[in-house]
């Protein structure tokens, strides 16, 4: 079986030699070792030296050379909006005293759907919309991309 051993973030691998693609959500892409399956059909094992929060676009280079583009794939996402801004703020502050996962784009804050969670931003008078899309939460302040300081859901190195 083929097997990813070098991951390189978007723009830092030559994307137009990749010859497969492998679609995951949020919690497959951060990963050290697991089975992938690409979109193709091919079977291979990924096994990186650490665990890697791996994002839309990023590659991963095959022992015999070759490249694989990752793909983010489109998950139940809550987005989060309010129109004072001093209150989406407090609703980010919430949200980030309880290290969830949390994509930031302008005036929308995505999450993972969870009900308590849902209810607290909604009682602090947010606007909630369930949507598919990529999620790819911010790294925070220690991590660059993705979620890298110990807090994902299931372990500080997830295998």
């Amino acid at each position: 079986m083929r097997c990813a051993l070098i991951h390189r973030p978007a723009g830092q691998w030559p994307d137009r030699e990749a010859e497969e693609v492998v679609t995951l959500d949020f919690h497959a892409r951060y990963r050290r070792r697991m089975r992938l399956m690409t979109d193709q059909g091919s079977d291979l094992d990924l096994n990186l030296p650490k665990a890697v929060a791996m994002a839309d676009g990023d590659g991963l280079q095959l022992e015999d050379g070759k490249w694989l583009r990752i793909r983010a794939a489109a998950e139940p996402i809550i987005e989060v909006r309010h129109d004072d801004l001093g209150q989406f703020a407090r609703i980010a502050w919430h949200l980030g005293n309880r290290h969830l996962p949390t994509e930031i784009h302008g005036r929308v804050i995505r999450i993972k759907p969870d009900p308590v969670i849902e209810d607290m931003v909604v009682g602090l008078g947010a606007d909630i919309k369930r949507v598919d899309a990529p999620f790819q939460p911010e790294g925070g302040a220690y991590g660059g991309t993705g979620h890298h300081h110990g807090h994902v859901p299931g372990g500080h190195d997830r295998e």
